[in-house]
Formats: structure tokens, sequence, C-alpha cells
């Protein structure tokens, strides 16, 4: 078990300086006696610029006091701290050295040159620090922690040994120190001391099965097995539910590879009322993994799975995991949707998993369930972003216009700097839209402007405002500019090509739009009638009148009440609206 470092190396920095020392030697006698006081005066106007933050006078002031006075060990140990900022870890090291030798009694300065020894891997140099200051400071508790730390990084588990036998001295015997002493043994080959080590442990608290099942744990670990079998029933014989003994004797029997044995304590485990939710998701991770691993068979996960979404004690997280699992396995979606409708009813707020909801009524078209989901959301994920969205664009395909407008500019208040460009962008786009078919054209042109300001290459945005523009006659340069950035990123797209061609056409540039209207009706893979018509009027102004009128008869094929087109087609010219 590793025992953490308490005292940081930037709480050190920040300790009092010389613990049982003065500031500076007082000075005695003629020369002697001036530098003292110079050192003095110098030392002082380092520590208050250090404090005003004016780093590098202090650094000059503190390199000075050195030559004043160069066996001054709180010189050294704030120079020290500066060095280290620079990234000088040698000069740093050399003068926590400085400063610890010139003071030895000094707990601060050995306790920060140990810590600069074992940032650098020094692991032994900061292992001889800290044993000085162990043995000067026999109650430092926090000392024998910082050694225990370094002796597991060395391997040494003989010291290891040693030096938790003496925190316990300090603490007394307890779980932590037992369980780190017995791992100790164990990895240097002394399983009888290991075993012995939780006994003692055990037997000082008869009373407490965790102690006792630790010492079931400790004989598994060390190849007795089934005196380790005979404690965990013996503990389970006194608490039916102890969830600790079930998960030894789930180890147990996966090791003896009894599969109906260790899935029966699995079962018992995951609907015990003492495991938590992090446990049983631990536990389930491990089962899949194990079940991919052997070649996937879900029966027996979704046996585990199913059982517990029976039991009141299981939370929405496992659900979610279960959910997860399904998906996986590519399941049906109606299952996995029962399984997410089960988190929502645990937790209404779980924003994923109604999202995942949405999603799922989206792809099916259920748009009255979108709308649903999505209207319950304002109340238990008031600030996502995502659900006005998705509740604007189902009304709008419901054609009610009105309430996507609403949706959307209610989810407008949601959006803040943290918000996904990629979704703010589609809702400024979406918004556009729908306020131009509203006839509110100037507000949609600053919905347009809002999307690409959060994403200056949304395509579909580009498309729409730049053909809306068109339509009007304005900034048809503007207009040109946005649709050749979609025809550039999208050089087969047939509407985006059309609406490039378009407003060429309107640019009275028809040579150029009839290259790209022919490109347009190549991908047209519908035989749209609006390409198809868009490309007769624009072969009539490119001088193919003939041309023209076969592509007009071809979009009134496909759109025959159409009466703008039937009027081209008996006047056997273009003509506008």
């Amino acid at each position: 078990m590793a025992l953490l470092i308490r005292k940081t190396l930037f709480a050190l920095l920040l300790a009092a300086t010389a613990a049982g020392g003065s500031l500076a030697a007082t000075p005695t006698g003629g020369g002697d006696a001036a530098q003292g006081g110079n050192y003095n005066y110098f030392f002082l106007e380092a520590m208050l610029q250090r404090e005003k933050g004016n780093r590098d006078a202090a650094f000059d002031l503190l390199r000075y006091c050195l030559q004043l006075k160069p066996d001054a060990p709180e010189a050294y140990f704030y120079l020290a701290q500066y060095y280290l900022a620079m990234n000088d870890k040698e000069r740093s090291t050399h003068c926590f050295e400085k400063a610890a030798e010139l003071s030895p009694g000094n707990a601060t300065y050995l306790e920060t040159l140990a810590q600069a020894y074992a940032t650098s891997n020094k692991t032994k140099e900061a292992i001889g620090v800290l044993e000085r200051l162990a043995a000067a400071h026999t109650g430092r508790a926090d000392v024998l922690e910082m050694l225990v730390e370094l002796y597991q990084a060395e391997g040494d588990h003989a010291n290891t040994v040693k030096t938790l036998t003496r925190l316990e001295t300090l603490e007394g015997k307890n779980e932590r120190l037992s369980y780190a002493k017995s791992q100790a043994y164990t990895q240097m080959g002394d399983k009888e001391a290991a075993i012995k080590e939780m006994k003692a442990l055990a037997d000082q608290y008869p009373n407490d099965l965790n102690y006792l099942g630790l010492y079931g744990d400790a004989l598994f670990m060390n190849g007795k097995k089934a005196d380790a079998l005979e404690i965990y029933h013996s503990i389970l014989s006194r608490e039916p539910d102890n969830s600790k003994a079930q998960t030894s004797m789930r180890a147990y029997y996966k090791m003896e590879k009894d599969a109906a044995a260790a899935d029966s304590t699995t079962m018992l485990l995951l609907l015990n009322k003492n495991t938590n939710d992090d446990a049983r998701i631990y536990i389930m991770r491990q089962e899949i993994a194990e079940s991919e691993s052997a070649g996937g068979d879900s029966t027996q996960i979704l046996r585990f799975f199913d059982a517990m979404m029976q039991s009141p004690d299981v939370g929405a997280n496992v659900a979610i995991l279960y959910a997860s699992y399904m998906s996986l396995k590519k399941m049906p979606q109606q299952g996995i949707e029962r399984v997410l409708d089960k988190v929502l009813a645990m937790e209404p707020d779980n924003a994923a998993a109604r999202l995942q909801l949405v999603a799922y009524a989206w792809q099916r078209d259920d748009l009255g369930r979108v709308v649903s989901l999505c209207k319950a959301a304002r109340q238990y994920n008031p600030d996502e972003m995502a659900f006005y969205y998705y509740e604007g664009m189902a009304h709008f395909r419901l054609d009610d216009s009105d309430d996507a407008l609403d949706a959307l500019q209610n989810g407008i208040g949601v959006i803040n700097d943290e918000s996904d460009p990629d979704i703010v962008s589609d809702f400024y786009a979406a918004l556009g839209d729908l306020l131009f078919e509203k006839g509110r054209k100037a507000e949609a042109f600053a919905a347009y402007d809002s999307c690409l300001q959060w994403k200056d290459d949304n395509l579909g945005c580009l498309n729409n405002y730049a053909y809306y523009l068109s339509l009007s006659g304005d900034s048809l340069d503007k207009a040109a500019a946005m649709s050749l950035k979609t025809v550039m990123a999208e050089p087969k797209n047939s509407t985006y090509l059309d609406t490039y061609a378009w407003i060429l056409f309107m640019q009275e540039r028809y040579a150029e739009a009839k290259i790209y209207i022919d490109q347009a009706v190549m991908n047209d893979t519908d035989s749209s009638a609006v390409i198809t018509e868009h490309a007769g009027d624009i072969y009539f102004k490119a001088g193919d009148a003939d041309g023209a009128l076969r592509l007009w008869r071809r979009a009134a094929a496909k759109d025959p009440d159409n009466a703008l087109l039937k009027r081209k087609i008996r006047l056997k010219k273009y003509v506008e609206e």
C-alpha cells in the first residue's frame, strides 16, 4: 500500500526560515561587524523584495548576500527556490545541500533537501536525509511515511517493513499499516510473515469481521486457499451480506475455475444491498471483459444486468452501463430504449440518457416523442442547448413553425462561451431558416451571421444564406463568395452547385453559370425539378433556347402544377414571375 508524502515541496518553500536558529549571525568586532551588518541589511531587503513579488531583485540580493556571508544557510535556502523556479535543478539542489550542511539541525532544510533529491530521482540520497531527520525527530510520522514510499520505490521491502514497524510504535497497530507490512512480506517471499502479520491484526480485533477477512485474503494470496475459504465461510455464516467476504469468495472461485460457483457468488454480490454502484460497475466491467475475451457470449452478462434492474438498490449508472453494453452488442434499439427509460425514471436530470433517447426517436422519425422528451428537459436540463435545438427542428418538420421558432429563441439564452461551436452554429442556421420562412429577412440574415461567427465553414448556412441573398438580388458578390466556399468543399454536391450556378445567373455570368449547372444536373441523382428548371433558365440566357425548352419540359414532368414552368414552355422563353 503506497503511503503518500504529506508535505509538498511547495509548502516547504513557504515555510519559515531557520527553526532554532537566528536570521543571521550577530556580528562581533570591527570589519566583521560591518560585514555582518551589511549582510543583515541586504538579506532583509531581499526578503522585502520577495514579499513584493520582485523576484529578479530578490534573486540578485540573495546572491550578493552570499558574497558578504558565504556560510549563511538561510540565503542558500531561499536562493535555491529561485533556481528551482528557473528549472535549474542542479544549482537548486546544491543550494539546498549547502543550507542543510550549514544548519544540520534545521528540519525544514533537511526535509526540503529530501524532496529535491526525490524529485530528481535521487532516491537513495533522499532516504539518507530523511533517516537523519527521523532520527532527530522521532515523533514525525510524516517523515516515516515518506521513507516508506521511497523504500517501496527502491524495492527495499526489508526496510519498508522496518519503517512501517516504527510507524506502528507511533500510531498503534491498524489495518493500513498491517496490510502494507503484509504486502511487503509477500513481495519478499516471506509468506508466513505476511500471514502472521494479518493474523495478529485479526486477533487484536476479534469482533471486526473486516480484519478477519483481510487475514483470509493474506492466506489466499500466499497459497493457503483452503484455510482462506474456511475463514470466508465463517464470516458469511455470521454475516451473510458481508460484501467483502463475497468478493473474496468470488476471486477464489474464479481462480479455481469453478464457473458455476463464481457466477452464483457474483450474482449474490451484485444484488447485495451493501455493494455500492461503483463496485457493481467495476464487477460488471470485469465480467464483460472476460466474456468478450472468451468469445462474447452475452447470455450471462444480460442475466446479471436483468437481475440488477429488478433491485431497488441499483442506481442509474448501472443502467447506463447496461445500455452501453447492449449498444456494444448491437442489440435491438427498442430494448436499449427501455433501459434508458429506467435511467430517466431514476434520474430525470440525466442529460446523457435523455439525449440518447432523443437521438433514437429522431432516427425513427418519432417527432412527437422528440418534442415530449425535449419539453421535459426544460425542467430537468434547462441549460442544455441541444434539447432546444432538437425540439425546434422537430416542430419545424411537423410544420409547426411558431413552436419551432419559440424553442430555438428560448435556446439562445443558454448559449455561452463554453458551448459547442458546431451545435451553436447549427442552432443559428436553423433559426435563420425559420426566420426567413416567416418573412423576417433582416433577422434571418443576422442569425446566419451569428452562425458563421461560431463556425465560418458551416456549409448548410453558407448555401442557404447565399441563395436567399440571391433571391432578393442583394449583395450578389457576397453571396457568390459564400456559395463558392460550399462548392470548393463539396464539388459534387448538386444543391451547392445549383446555388452557385444560380447566383452566377443573377450576376449575368451565363457562360460560367452553364458550366456549374451542368455539373449540378449531372450529380443530381433525384432529378430535382428545381435544379432542372434552373438549368433551363440558364441555358436560355446562355443562348441555347432548344436546350432550355427540353430542360423545362423535363422539370414540368416532375412538377406538373408549376404554372411558371408552363408559361416558359408555352412562350418558349425565359420569363420571371
